[in-house]
Protein backbone atom coordinates (compact mmCIF):
# COMPACT_ATOMS: atom_id res chain seq x y z
CA UNK A 1 0.00 0.00 0.00
CA UNK A 2 1.30 3.62 -0.98
CA UNK A 3 2.34 5.60 1.58
CA UNK A 4 0.64 8.58 -0.02
CA UNK A 5 -2.73 7.12 0.57
CA UNK A 6 -4.49 4.43 1.56
CA UNK A 7 -7.54 2.27 -0.16
CA UNK A 8 -11.11 0.66 0.99
CA UNK A 9 -13.65 -1.11 -0.49
CA UNK A 10 -17.37 -1.32 0.25
CA UNK A 11 -16.51 2.00 2.38
CA UNK A 12 -19.12 3.90 4.53
CA UNK A 13 -19.79 7.13 4.16
CA UNK A 14 -22.58 8.04 6.84
CA UNK A 15 -19.70 9.98 8.98
CA UNK A 16 -18.28 11.46 5.52
CA UNK A 17 -21.66 13.26 4.87
CA UNK A 18 -23.86 16.20 6.88
CA UNK A 19 -26.91 14.56 5.69
CA UNK A 20 -25.53 11.18 7.51
CA UNK A 21 -26.99 9.27 4.91
CA UNK A 22 -25.59 5.12 4.94
CA UNK A 23 -24.34 5.59 1.21
CA UNK A 24 -21.16 3.11 0.94
CA UNK A 25 -18.36 3.94 -1.50
CA UNK A 26 -17.39 0.98 -3.98
CA UNK A 27 -13.97 2.12 -3.61
CA UNK A 28 -12.52 5.00 -1.14
CA UNK A 29 -9.19 6.61 -1.16
CA UNK A 30 -7.94 8.55 1.51
CA UNK A 31 -5.21 11.03 0.10
CA UNK A 32 -2.45 12.25 1.97
CA UNK A 33 -0.17 14.12 -0.20
CA UNK A 34 -1.06 15.25 -3.81
CA UNK A 35 1.67 13.73 -5.55
CA UNK A 36 -0.25 10.74 -4.60
CA UNK A 37 -2.83 11.51 -7.30
CA UNK A 38 -0.61 10.10 -10.18
CA UNK A 39 0.09 6.64 -8.68
CA UNK A 40 -4.02 6.16 -7.30
CA UNK A 41 -4.83 7.24 -10.76
CA UNK A 42 -2.67 5.15 -12.96
CA UNK A 43 -4.23 1.87 -11.45
CA UNK A 44 -5.95 -0.08 -14.24
CA UNK A 45 -9.39 -0.18 -12.57
CA UNK A 46 -8.92 3.39 -11.31
CA UNK A 47 -8.74 4.51 -15.49
CA UNK A 48 -12.05 3.21 -16.47
CA UNK A 49 -13.97 4.24 -13.42
CA UNK A 50 -15.86 6.98 -12.21
CA UNK A 51 -13.90 9.41 -9.58
CA UNK A 52 -15.69 11.66 -7.38
CA UNK A 53 -13.73 13.65 -5.00
CA UNK A 54 -15.56 14.25 -1.76
CA UNK A 55 -14.15 17.08 1.18
CA UNK A 56 -16.18 16.63 4.36
CA UNK A 57 -19.30 16.03 2.50
CA UNK A 58 -21.23 19.41 3.11
CA UNK A 59 -22.88 19.75 0.28
CA UNK A 60 -23.85 16.32 -0.50
CA UNK A 61 -26.88 14.29 -0.75
CA UNK A 62 -26.20 10.71 -1.28
CA UNK A 63 -29.65 8.94 -3.32
CA UNK A 64 -27.85 6.02 -3.88
CA UNK A 65 -24.38 4.04 -2.92
CA UNK A 66 -21.58 5.70 -5.05
CA UNK A 67 -19.85 3.29 -8.20
CA UNK A 68 -16.32 3.46 -9.12
CA UNK A 69 -13.34 5.62 -6.53
CA UNK A 70 -14.00 8.37 -4.33
CA UNK A 71 -11.26 10.28 -3.59
CA UNK A 72 -10.81 12.33 -0.11
CA UNK A 73 -8.50 14.67 0.38
CA UNK A 74 -9.37 15.58 4.32
CA UNK A 75 -5.84 14.11 4.97
CA UNK A 76 -4.07 16.40 2.98
CA UNK A 77 -3.52 19.25 5.44
CA UNK A 78 -0.84 22.49 5.43
CA UNK A 79 -1.50 26.28 5.33
CA UNK A 80 1.30 28.98 5.74
CA UNK A 81 2.20 32.44 4.10
CA UNK A 82 3.90 32.02 0.68
CA UNK A 83 4.88 35.63 0.30
CA UNK A 84 4.36 39.26 1.14
CA UNK A 85 3.90 42.02 -0.78
CA UNK A 86 3.37 45.49 0.46
CA UNK A 87 -0.44 45.51 2.63
CA UNK A 88 -0.80 42.16 1.30
CA UNK A 89 -0.15 38.26 1.61
CA UNK A 90 -0.39 35.49 -0.32
CA UNK A 91 -1.69 32.54 1.56
CA UNK A 92 -1.47 28.74 0.70
CA UNK A 93 -3.99 26.00 1.96
CA UNK A 94 -3.58 22.42 0.95
CA UNK A 95 -7.47 20.63 0.01
CA UNK A 96 -7.96 18.82 2.99
CA UNK A 97 -7.84 22.29 5.63
CA UNK A 98 -11.21 22.66 7.07
CA UNK A 99 -12.57 26.16 5.72
CA UNK A 100 -13.45 27.58 8.48
CA UNK A 101 -10.07 26.74 10.23
CA UNK A 102 -7.94 28.77 7.73
CA UNK A 103 -10.69 31.84 7.90
CA UNK A 104 -10.31 31.95 12.00
CA UNK A 105 -5.67 31.46 11.34
CA UNK A 106 -6.32 34.55 8.69
CA UNK A 107 -8.23 36.73 10.74
CA UNK A 108 -5.77 35.30 13.66
CA UNK A 109 -2.87 36.80 11.61
CA UNK A 110 -4.25 40.07 10.67
CA UNK A 111 -5.20 38.99 7.28
CA UNK A 112 -8.65 40.85 6.19
CA UNK A 113 -10.86 39.00 3.39
CA UNK A 114 -12.54 35.72 4.22
CA UNK A 115 -13.98 37.23 7.69
CA UNK A 116 -17.63 37.10 6.01
CA UNK A 117 -17.22 33.16 5.27
CA UNK A 118 -16.49 32.93 8.84
CA UNK A 119 -18.19 29.32 9.70
CA UNK A 120 -19.37 27.98 6.15
CA UNK A 121 -18.39 24.31 6.71
CA UNK A 122 -16.35 22.29 4.28
CA UNK A 123 -12.48 22.10 3.46
CA UNK A 124 -10.46 24.53 1.50
CA UNK A 125 -10.44 22.28 -1.93
CA UNK A 126 -14.09 22.46 -2.23
CA UNK A 127 -13.88 26.09 -1.85
CA UNK A 128 -13.50 27.13 -5.68
CA UNK A 129 -15.87 24.60 -7.06
CA UNK A 130 -18.69 26.01 -5.34
CA UNK A 131 -17.46 29.82 -5.27
CA UNK A 132 -18.57 29.27 -1.95
CA UNK A 133 -19.49 32.82 -0.09
CA UNK A 134 -21.63 34.61 2.32
CA UNK A 135 -22.82 37.69 3.86
CA UNK A 136 -21.97 39.92 0.65
CA UNK A 137 -18.34 38.10 -0.07
CA UNK A 138 -17.08 35.22 -2.52
CA UNK A 139 -14.36 33.42 -2.58
CA UNK A 140 -13.53 33.90 -6.15
CA UNK A 141 -12.47 37.74 -5.06
CA UNK A 142 -8.93 36.49 -3.12
CA UNK A 143 -7.95 33.29 -5.33
CA UNK A 144 -4.76 34.02 -7.15
CA UNK A 145 -4.42 30.27 -7.87
CA UNK A 146 -5.92 27.29 -7.98
CA UNK A 147 -4.00 23.77 -7.89
CA UNK A 148 -5.46 20.86 -9.31
CA UNK A 149 -4.98 17.78 -10.85
CA UNK A 150 -5.78 17.26 -14.10
CA UNK A 151 -7.37 13.62 -15.43
CA UNK A 152 -7.09 14.49 -18.84
CA UNK A 153 -3.55 15.98 -18.91
CA UNK A 154 -2.29 13.24 -16.31
CA UNK A 155 -0.42 16.37 -14.33
CA UNK A 156 -0.66 18.61 -11.85
CA UNK A 157 -1.30 22.33 -13.02
CA UNK A 158 -1.79 25.92 -11.56
CA UNK A 159 -4.60 27.93 -12.96
CA UNK A 160 -4.82 31.72 -12.18
CA UNK A 161 -8.38 33.01 -11.11
CA UNK A 162 -9.31 34.17 -15.11
CA UNK A 163 -9.23 30.64 -15.72
CA UNK A 164 -11.49 29.18 -13.05
CA UNK A 165 -14.44 30.71 -14.74
CA UNK A 166 -16.32 31.26 -11.63
CA UNK A 167 -19.87 32.60 -11.48
CA UNK A 168 -22.47 32.49 -8.85
CA UNK A 169 -21.91 28.98 -6.74
CA UNK A 170 -20.43 28.03 -9.84
CA UNK A 171 -16.44 27.48 -11.73
CA UNK A 172 -14.90 25.62 -14.14
CA UNK A 173 -13.85 22.67 -11.31
CA UNK A 174 -18.43 22.27 -10.98
CA UNK A 175 -18.96 21.91 -14.77
CA UNK A 176 -16.20 19.77 -15.41
CA UNK A 177 -16.36 17.44 -12.27
CA UNK A 178 -14.81 14.28 -13.61
CA UNK A 179 -11.78 16.21 -14.57
CA UNK A 180 -10.30 18.69 -11.70
CA UNK A 181 -9.22 17.33 -8.13
CA UNK A 182 -8.48 20.87 -6.09
CA UNK A 183 -5.38 19.79 -4.27
CA UNK A 184 -4.62 23.52 -3.42
CA UNK A 185 -5.66 27.20 -2.95
CA UNK A 186 -3.76 30.49 -2.96
CA UNK A 187 -6.01 33.17 -1.83
CA UNK A 188 -4.50 37.05 -1.65
CA UNK A 189 -5.44 38.59 1.23
CA UNK A 190 -4.69 42.39 2.44
CA UNK A 191 -3.92 43.76 6.07
CA UNK A 192 -5.93 46.72 5.43
CA UNK A 193 -8.09 46.04 2.65
CA UNK A 194 -12.08 48.38 3.89
CA UNK A 195 -14.11 45.55 5.70
CA UNK A 196 -17.69 44.82 4.49
CA UNK A 197 -20.41 45.05 7.48
CA UNK A 198 -23.19 46.40 5.74
CA UNK A 199 -24.96 43.30 4.54
CA UNK A 200 -28.20 42.58 6.23
CA UNK A 201 -28.35 41.59 9.79
CA UNK A 202 -24.35 42.08 10.13
CA UNK A 203 -24.78 45.94 11.47
CA UNK A 204 -26.72 45.25 14.03
CA UNK A 205 -25.56 41.71 15.51
CA UNK A 206 -21.98 44.06 15.70
CA UNK A 207 -24.01 46.75 17.92
CA UNK A 208 -25.48 44.06 19.64
CA UNK A 209 -21.40 43.34 20.77
CA UNK A 210 -21.14 46.59 22.09
CA UNK A 211 -18.47 46.86 18.45
CA UNK A 212 -18.27 50.48 17.13
CA UNK A 213 -15.21 50.69 14.82
CA UNK A 214 -14.99 46.84 13.93
CA UNK A 215 -12.05 44.88 13.18
CA UNK A 216 -12.08 41.66 10.98
CA UNK A 217 -12.03 39.27 13.90
CA UNK A 218 -15.33 40.93 15.08
CA UNK A 219 -17.02 40.60 11.72
CA UNK A 220 -15.99 37.14 11.45
CA UNK A 221 -17.59 36.95 15.12
CA UNK A 222 -20.78 38.50 14.29
CA UNK A 223 -21.09 36.00 10.89
CA UNK A 224 -20.54 33.21 13.39
CA UNK A 225 -23.11 34.37 15.73
CA UNK A 226 -25.65 35.18 13.33
CA UNK A 227 -25.13 31.55 11.41
CA UNK A 228 -25.24 29.75 14.11
CA UNK A 229 -29.03 31.45 15.51
CA UNK A 230 -30.23 31.00 11.77
CA UNK A 231 -28.69 27.55 10.74
CA UNK A 232 -29.69 24.31 13.09
CA UNK A 233 -26.11 22.77 13.99
CA UNK A 234 -25.43 19.75 11.66
CA UNK A 235 -23.17 18.08 14.86
CA UNK A 236 -27.12 17.43 16.14
CA UNK A 237 -29.58 17.93 13.17
CA UNK A 238 -27.83 16.42 10.29
CA UNK A 239 -27.92 18.80 7.55
CA UNK A 240 -25.85 20.35 4.26
CA UNK A 241 -26.95 23.87 5.17
CA UNK A 242 -28.25 26.04 2.06
CA UNK A 243 -29.48 23.42 -0.16
CA UNK A 244 -30.89 25.92 -2.79
CA UNK A 245 -29.11 28.35 -4.62
CA UNK A 246 -30.83 31.83 -4.29
CA UNK A 247 -32.72 32.05 -7.79
CA UNK A 248 -30.96 34.71 -10.56
CA UNK A 249 -34.43 36.07 -12.23
CA UNK A 250 -34.27 38.82 -15.18
CA UNK A 251 -35.35 42.10 -14.09
CA UNK A 252 -38.92 42.17 -15.54
CA UNK A 253 -39.97 38.86 -13.92
CA UNK A 254 -38.28 40.49 -10.30
CA UNK A 255 -40.54 43.79 -10.99
CA UNK A 256 -43.69 41.42 -11.96
CA UNK A 257 -42.96 39.87 -8.27
CA UNK A 258 -42.49 42.44 -6.25
CA UNK A 259 -45.66 44.23 -7.80
CA UNK A 260 -47.82 41.28 -6.43
CA UNK A 261 -44.83 40.53 -3.06
CA UNK A 262 -43.73 43.86 -2.61
CA UNK A 263 -42.19 43.03 0.87
CA UNK A 264 -40.12 40.09 -0.94
CA UNK A 265 -36.19 40.40 -0.60
CA UNK A 266 -34.33 40.75 -3.48
CA UNK A 267 -31.04 42.02 -4.42
CA UNK A 268 -28.31 42.96 -7.27
CA UNK A 269 -27.90 39.98 -9.98
CA UNK A 270 -24.92 39.38 -11.66
CA UNK A 271 -26.03 42.06 -14.48
CA UNK A 272 -27.84 45.32 -13.90
CA UNK A 273 -30.36 43.42 -16.20
CA UNK A 274 -31.14 40.74 -13.45
CA UNK A 275 -31.87 40.45 -9.83
CA UNK A 276 -31.42 37.79 -7.17
CA UNK A 277 -34.22 36.77 -5.26
CA UNK A 278 -34.25 35.03 -1.60
CA UNK A 279 -34.95 31.04 -2.02
CA UNK A 280 -35.93 30.81 1.64
CA UNK A 281 -38.32 33.47 1.44
CA UNK A 282 -39.92 31.71 -1.68
CA UNK A 283 -40.50 28.57 -0.08
CA UNK A 284 -41.39 30.03 3.55
CA UNK A 285 -44.12 31.36 1.51
CA UNK A 286 -45.01 28.12 -0.02
CA UNK A 287 -45.20 26.82 3.66
CA UNK A 288 -42.90 24.48 3.93
CA UNK A 289 -40.86 26.18 6.86
CA UNK A 290 -40.37 23.39 9.93
CA UNK A 291 -42.41 21.10 7.72
CA UNK A 292 -41.82 17.32 8.89
CA UNK A 293 -42.22 14.17 6.68
CA UNK A 294 -41.04 11.27 8.70
CA UNK A 295 -37.39 11.53 9.03
CA UNK A 296 -37.20 14.28 5.77
CA UNK A 297 -37.80 17.76 6.79
CA UNK A 298 -37.21 21.44 6.46
CA UNK A 299 -35.53 23.18 10.21
CA UNK A 300 -37.63 25.36 11.37
CA UNK A 301 -34.88 27.94 11.82
CA UNK A 302 -34.47 28.87 7.87
CA UNK A 303 -36.48 27.30 5.19
CA UNK A 304 -33.56 26.90 3.10
CA UNK A 305 -31.78 23.92 5.42
CA UNK A 306 -33.33 20.35 4.64
CA UNK A 307 -33.06 18.30 7.34
CA UNK A 308 -32.50 14.32 8.91
CA UNK A 309 -34.48 13.75 11.94
CA UNK A 310 -32.55 10.61 11.80
CA UNK A 311 -33.73 8.07 9.60
CA UNK A 312 -34.07 9.85 6.34
CA UNK A 313 -32.97 8.03 3.14
CA UNK A 314 -31.34 10.38 0.34
CA UNK A 315 -34.35 9.00 -1.41
CA UNK A 316 -36.95 10.68 0.66
CA UNK A 317 -34.87 14.29 0.79
CA UNK A 318 -34.72 14.58 -2.64
CA UNK A 319 -38.02 13.78 -3.44
CA UNK A 320 -39.16 16.58 -0.91
CA UNK A 321 -35.93 18.98 -2.59
CA UNK A 322 -38.56 18.21 -5.43
CA UNK A 323 -42.10 19.27 -3.82
CA UNK A 324 -40.74 22.34 -2.40
CA UNK A 325 -38.90 22.71 -5.96
CA UNK A 326 -42.22 21.97 -7.39
CA UNK A 327 -44.37 24.48 -5.36
CA UNK A 328 -42.31 27.56 -5.66
CA UNK A 329 -42.64 27.12 -9.59
CA UNK A 330 -46.34 26.77 -9.66
CA UNK A 331 -46.84 30.02 -6.84
CA UNK A 332 -43.97 32.10 -8.07
CA UNK A 333 -42.72 31.06 -11.67
CA UNK A 334 -39.50 30.82 -10.20
CA UNK A 335 -37.01 27.64 -11.10
CA UNK A 336 -35.03 26.51 -7.80
CA UNK A 337 -31.95 25.02 -8.32
CA UNK A 338 -30.12 23.23 -5.62
CA UNK A 339 -26.90 24.14 -4.12
CA UNK A 340 -25.85 20.45 -2.78
CA UNK A 341 -24.40 18.29 -4.97
CA UNK A 342 -26.82 15.40 -5.65
CA UNK A 343 -24.61 11.78 -6.41
CA UNK A 344 -26.78 8.93 -7.77
CA UNK A 345 -29.84 10.59 -9.03
CA UNK A 346 -31.15 13.49 -11.29
CA UNK A 347 -33.12 16.61 -9.39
Amino acid sequence: MSAAFSLTERAPLAGRNGFRLPARAELLADVRRADGLAELLAYPYVRRAPVMVLGEGSNVLFADDVPGLVVSLEKMLGRHVLAHDGDTVLVRAAAGERWDDLVRWSVGHGFCGLENMSLIPGTVGASPIQNIGAYGAEIAEFVETVEAWDREAGALVRLANRQCAFGYRDSLFKRERERWIVTAVELRLSRVRALRYDYPGLPEELAAMGVDTPRASHVAEAVARLRTRKLPNPALLPNVGSFFKNPVVDATCADRLLREHPSMPNFPGPDAAQRKLSAAWLIEQCGWKGFRDGDAGVAAQHALVLVNHGNATGAQLLDLARRIAASVRERFGVTLEPEARIVGAVF
